[in-house]
C-alpha cells in the first residue's frame, strides 16, 4: 500500500476533506479487501469416488508420486469422514456445514420438498470462497461442481448457485454429477463451451482443467503477485467413465493380476508400515457381494484385472496433471506458503456392479450387466466408446481395511484419504494424524491458518454458525485431543452415528444387498415406511467400539444394549438438530418424484439453433410415449448438411440429421446397437419442413432393461419419405448428456455416421420436440409405397 494514501473503513466517516476544489480538499480511499500479512494460498483437490485404500499415499496400488510428494511434506489424516456421497460431501467442504443443513441430503438430482433434502442452499450458509474474495484472497475453481440444483443450471439461470454466484471469480468445469473425459460438458465462468479439441487431437479433460488451474493463477499473479489465492480443484477422476489414454493403462499392464482379495492383504500391510492403521487392525470380513477372486474363471480374471489397470492409470494421469499446477505454483516460488488439503468425496464406487459394465448407464436402466458384454469390449476399456466402471470387487478392495462403499455409511463409504500440506505453516513433515475429522473441518480449519473469523454476514445476508472444527491445532501436536466428538450421518436411508470411539449403524436396506435380496428388500425398490422405521429402530442397529475395532468387524450391540440405545437416540436428536428428517430412502419413487422446473407443465418445446446444451435432468422425459421432432429450415444447396436436434452421446442417445440429402434419423441404444432410419428420396433446396414422429408398438419391460418398441417415419413437407422400427428403445436415462439444437454437443451420438458437432449448414428456423401423441395421418398406399423401398 502507498504510505501516503489515507484509508477508511466502509460505514466509517469519510476522514479526508472535502472543500470547493481539489486544492481545498483532501483525499482519503475505502480499505480495500486485503488478506493478512503472509497469508497462505490455499488448494482443495477433491478426488471424486476415491477409496481410502487406493492411492498409493495411503497404502494403495494406484501411484499417485504428487500426493504422495505432499503427504512426505505434510500430513496424512488417518481418521477423516466424508457424507458417504459427492455432493452433500462438496458442501461440507466448501461450507463448513452438515449436508442436511445444506439441503444436500443427496446428489441434487435427487432432491425433495423439504429444508434438509431440497438442494437449494441458502446464502445464509457461505461458500469458503465467498468467506476470502472478501479478505483479499483470488477465488479460482475448476472441474466438478454439482452443487446447483437441477432447475438452476440451465442458460435460463438464475446464476446465484453456479460458481460465480457462490464466490469464486473464475471457474471452468462441469456443472453435473459426471462427464465423458473425451467430450465434456463444459461451462466456463457462465455459459457453455465447448472442448478446445478433440482425443484425435490429444484432448483429455483432466488436462485441460489443468491449463486453466495454470492460467487463472498466471494471470493474477502477473497482475498482483502478493495477493494470495484460493483454488478448489475438483476432478471427476476416478468417478465413472474410467475415461485414460492407452499409454496410462499400460504401466499398470499385469499389476492386479492377483485380484482383490491379495490386494486386500497387500494394502492392508501397507497400511500398518505406514501408520495409518495400527499392527494388528483387522480387514472386514468378505463382503457376501463379492465373489472369492480364486473362483472365477481366467476370462472373468483377465477382464475384472484390467478394469482395475484402467481406473489405476486414470488416476496415475489425474495425479500428474494435478502435478503440473502444483510445479506451477513452485516456479512462482509459492508452494511452500500453500496450504494444499487432498480429500476424496466419499468411498469407493460400487455403481459397475458385480461384473463391471462398459456403460454405468445400464444400470440407470435396469439393463443386464453381464460378463460376456465387456469380453467383447475390453480391448477398448478405458477409450472413447466406453462409459467403463470397475467391477464391486475393486470397489470393495479399494476400501480397504473397512467395510462396503459409497452411499452406505459404514466406514468404506464414509472415511477417505486426507493429506495437509503447508511447509510455511506446518513444521511437521511425513506424519499421520488419528484425530476424528470430518468435511465439515475443512472450512474452520482454513481460516484458522490464515488467522481469520468467520464473517458475521456475507453480502448483507447473516451467516449461519459454522458447524465443524478447527484441527489446525494437531499441525504439530500430534498427541492433541480431537475436537469433533460426535457426528451423525445419513445418506439415502442409511444412517450411522459416532461419538467418543463408539459408532452405531443402521444399514439400509440391509447390510448387503445380498442380504437385502434375501429379506424381501432389494435395492432401489423398496421404500422406507414409518414401520419399517420402527423395525430398524427395534433391531436394525449395529454397535461398534471404533476406537479398538477400526474396520467395523464385531457388532456388540448385544453385549451393550444400554450404550446402543443411548446412540439411537442420540442419531434421533442430532439428525432434528441438522434437518435430517424425513428419513428418504433411494428408490424408484424418489428417482421420479416432482420437482421445480422453469419449464412448466408443457407438450410442445421449441428451440433455436446455436443455444447453449441443456444439461439432461433439464430435458424434456419422451421415453416410452408417442412423439414428434419437427424442424422448419432452409436448404440452401444439395451439399446442406448437419445435425437438426441431438441428444445424448455414443454411449446412449438419438438424433436427427441431414447427410447426402437425405434425412437421417439414429437412436443409439446404450453403445450396444444404433438403429437409423433414412430417408429414401433426397432433401429437397429450398425452405422445408423436416420431421420424425415416433409411435410405440409394444411395451416397456423392465425386466429386460427395455423401453417402449416403435415405428419410426421421417417425413418432408408433410410427405412420407422413411419408415422404420426401432426393436429396442432406453427405458429412463440415455445418460447426463445435453441436448443440442443445431450441432452435437457431446461427441456424436452415431460416431459412424458423423463427426460432432456436426453444426447444419443451412438455416434453422426453428425445432420443435412434440409430446402431445398427435401424430400425422397418412394414406396407407403411401406408407406401402415408402416401406416397398426401404
Amino acid at each position: 500500500m502507498n504510505d501516503a494514501i489515507v484509508e477508511y473503513e466502509a460505514g466509517t466517516a469519510f476522514p479526508g476533506v472535502i472543500g470547493r476544489t481539489l486544492d481545498e480538499s483532501s483525499p482519503a480511499w475505502p480499505v480495500p479487501p486485503r488478506a493478512p500479512e503472509g497469508a497462505p494460498n490455499v488448494v482443495i483437490f477433491v478426488l471424486d469416488d476415491v477409496g481410502y485404500g487406493q492411492l498409493s499415499a495411503f497404502g494403495g496400488l494406484c501411484e499417485t508420486p504428487n500426493i504422495d510428494g505432499l503427504a512426505k511434506r505434510g500430513l496424512r489424516y488417518s481418521n477423516f469422514q466424508t457424507t458417504a456421497l459427492c455432493s452433500p460431501t462438496r458442501g461440507c467442504l466448501l461450507t463448513g456445514r452438515n449436508h442436511h443443513t445444506l439441503g444436500l441430503s443427496a446428489v441434487v438430482e435427487f432432491s425433495l420438498g423439504f429444508p434438509g433434502h431440497n438442494a437449494v442452499m441458502g446464502f445464509e450458509h457461505g461458500f469458503l470462497s465467498e468467506m476470502l474474495v472478501d479478505r483479499g484472497y483470488n477465488t479460482f475453481a475448476v472441474g466438478k461442481w454439482h452443487l446447483t440444483p437441477s432447475h438452476e443450471s440451465t442458460a435460463a439461470g438464475p446464476y446465484d448457485r453456479w460458481p460465480l454466484g457462490r464466490g469464486f471469480e473464475r471457474y471452468y468445469g462441469f456443472l453435473g454429477g459426471e462427464t465423458d473425459q473425451w467430450y465434456p460438458d463444459l461451462i466456463h465462468d457462465n455459459h457453455a463451451v465447448m472442448p478446445p479439441s478433440t482425443p484425435t487431437d490429444g484432448y483429455h479433460l483432466n488436462a485441460d482443467l489443468a491449463d486453466h488451474a495454470i492460467d487463472f493463477i498466471k494471470d493474477a499473479h502477473v497482475n498482483a503477485p502478493e495477493k494470495p489465492f484460493f483454488l478448489y480443484y475438483a476432478s471427476g477422476a476416478g468417478h465413472s467413465p474410467h475415461q485414460v489414454e492407452p499409454e496410462w493403462i499400460e504401466r499398470y499392464r499385469g499389476a492386479f493380476d492377483m485380484g482383490w482379495d491379495e490386494y486386500r492383504r497387500i494394502v492392508l500391510g501397507r497400511q500398518v508400515e505406514i501408520g495409518l492403521v495400527p499392527a494388528g487392525c483387522e480387514m472386514s470380513e468378505r463382503d457376501p457381494d463379492v465373489p472369492p477372486w480364486e473362483t472365477l474363471s481366467d476370462e472373468a480374471k483377465f477382464v475384472y484385472a484390467r478394469q482395475m489397470e484402467t481406473f489405476a492409470g486414470f488416476l496415475s494421469q489425474t495425479d500428474h496433471h494435478f502435478g503440473r499446477v502444483l510445479d506451477f505454483i513452485e516456479q512462482l516460488g509459492e508452494l511452500d506458503n500453500t496450504l494444499v488439503i487432498v480429500v476424496s468425496d466419499n468411498g469407493a464406487s460400487a455403481e459397475g456392479g458385480v461384473h463391471g459394465t462398459r456403460n454405468e448407464m445400464l444400470m440407470a436402466n435396469a439393463y443386464p450387466q453381464r460378463l460376456e458384454d465387456n469380453v467383447e469390449v475390453i480391448d477398448e476399456w478405458g477409450g472413447v466408446n466406453l462409459h467403463a466402471h470397475y467391477a464391486w470387487g475393486w470397489t470393495w478392495a479399494g476400501d480397504t481395511p473397512f467395510r462396503r462403499w459409497k452411499r452406505e455409511t459404514y466406514r468404506g463409504g464414509i472415511t477417505d484419504p486426507c493429506v495437509v500440506s503447508w511447509p510455511d505453516g506446518i513444521s511437521s513433515a511425513n506424519e499421520v494424524r488419528d484425530q476424528y475429522t470430518h468435511a465439515i473441518d475443512i472450512v474452520p480449519t482454513i481460516l484458522d491458518a490464515i488467522g481469520l473469523e468467520p464473517p458475521q454476514a456475507i453480502r448483507g445476508v447473516s451467516q449461519s454458525t459454522i458447524q465443524g472444527h478447527s484441527f489446525a491445532h494437531t499441525f504439530d501436536a500430534p498427541d492433541a485431543a480431537g475436537r469433533h466428538t460426535t457426528q451423525y450421518f445419513e445418506m439415502m436411508g442409511h444412517r450411522s452415528i459416532f461419538d467418543d470411539g463408539w459408532k452405531a449403524v443402521c444399514p439400509w436396506p440391509a447390510p448387503s444387498m445380498t442380504e437385502a435380496e434375501e429379506m424381501g428388500r432389494p435395492f432401489l425398490f423398496t421404500a422406507i415406511t414409518a414401520d419399517i422405521i420402527d423395525e430398524l429402530d427395534a433391531s436394525g442397529w449395529e454397535l461398534y467400539h471404533v476406537s479398538e475395532d477400526r474396520a467395523e468387524c464385531h457388532n456388540v450391540a448385544d453385549q451393550h444394549p444400554e450404550k446402543l440405545e443411548q446412540m439411537i437416540r442420540r442419531w434421533w436428536t442430532e439428525a432434528g438438530r441438522y434437518d435430517a428428517l424425513p428419513v428418504a430412502s433411494i428408490d424408484v419413487g424418489r428417482f421420479i418424484a416432482d420437482r421445480p422446473s422453469y419449464q412448466g407443465s408443457r407438450d410442445r418445446f421449441v428451440y433455436l439453433p446455436g443455444a447453449s446444451p441443456i444439461p439432461y435432468f433439464e430435458t424434456p422425459r419422451f421415453f416410452n410415449r408417442t412423439y414428434a421432432i419437427t424442424a422448419d429450415v432452409a436448404v440452401p444447396d444439395a451439399t446442406t448438411e448437419g445435425v437438426l436436434l441431438a441428444h445424448g452421446s455414443r454411449h446412449g442417445g438419438h438424433a436427427l440429421y441431414v447427410k447426402d440429402r437425405r434425412l437421417h434419423y439414429v437412436y443409439n441404444f446404450l453403445g450396444f446397437e444404433v438403429f437409423k432410419i433414412s430417408s429414401v428420396e433426397p432433401i429437397p433446396v429450398g425452405r422445408v419442413q423436416l420431421r420424425m414422429e415416433f409411435e410405440p408398438t409394444g411395451f416397456l419391460d423392465l425386466s429386460k432393461g427395455t423401453g417402449t418398441p416403435g415405428c419410426v417415419r421421417l417425413l418432408c413437407d408433410k410427405r412420407l419419405v422413411g419408415v422404420g422400427d426401432l426393436e429396442r428403445t432406453v427405458p429412463a436415462f440415455f445418460g447426463t448428456s445435453t441436448l443440442a439444437c443445431g450441432y452435437d454437443a457431446n461427441g456424436s451420438v452415431s460416431p459412424g455416421d458423423y463427426e460432432a458437432p456436426f453444426r447444419f449448414t443451412g438455416e434453422i428456423d426453428q425445432v420443435t420436440l412434440d409430446l402431445s401423441g398427435e401424430l400425422t395421418v397418412l394414406p396407407e398406399a403411401e406408407v406401402q409405397r415408402v416401406m416397398a423401398q426401404q
